[in-house]
């Protein structure tokens, strides 16, 4: 699936994310400030989580309730190696049966994503972005 949207149509777009995806583990995939993380605030919304949705640059995992169950949203830009995903425990929160969105998932080692989808989002050069959900 391909999108070219601006940030007027992202409720829309989340909610395609979410019925094109085949697993609940999505990968984004874009450069800084591409809207990796505004995406994944709507799609939060769009699962039915009340909770306010903030970007785990930090603290690395947010956890969201959603109506049937929970929501991991990981940024791991700043993890220097898998080592570090590891020591939060990041093989817990992948083997759940909950619904995972991580951001910067080229920092850790790929063999710790089973099955999962992958959202790569681009500029246009514009106010559009690109998104290609594999």
């Amino acid at each position: 699936m391909e999108i070219t949207y601006n940030l007027t149509e992202i409720e829309e777009v989340a909610k395609k994310v979410i019925s094109n995806s085949k697993t609940k583990t999505i990968l984004f995939y874009g450069e800084m400030g591409v809207g990796k993380t505004t995406l994944i605030k709507k799609i939060v919304e769009s699962l039915g989580s009340e909770d306010e949705v903030s970007s785990p640059t930090f603290s690395i995992v947010n956890e969201y309730n959603l109506k049937e169950g929970k929501l991991y949203h990981f940024d791991l830009y700043r993890l220097k190696s898998t080592e570090e995903a590891y020591d939060f425990g990041i093989e817990d929160y992948l083997d759940s049966d909950h619904w995972k969105l991580i951001e910067w998932p080229e920092k850790v080692d790929a063999s710790l994503f089973d099955t999962f989808d992958e959202v790569h989002i681009t500029s246009d050069g514009s106010n559009s972005r690109i998104l290609k959900l594999n």
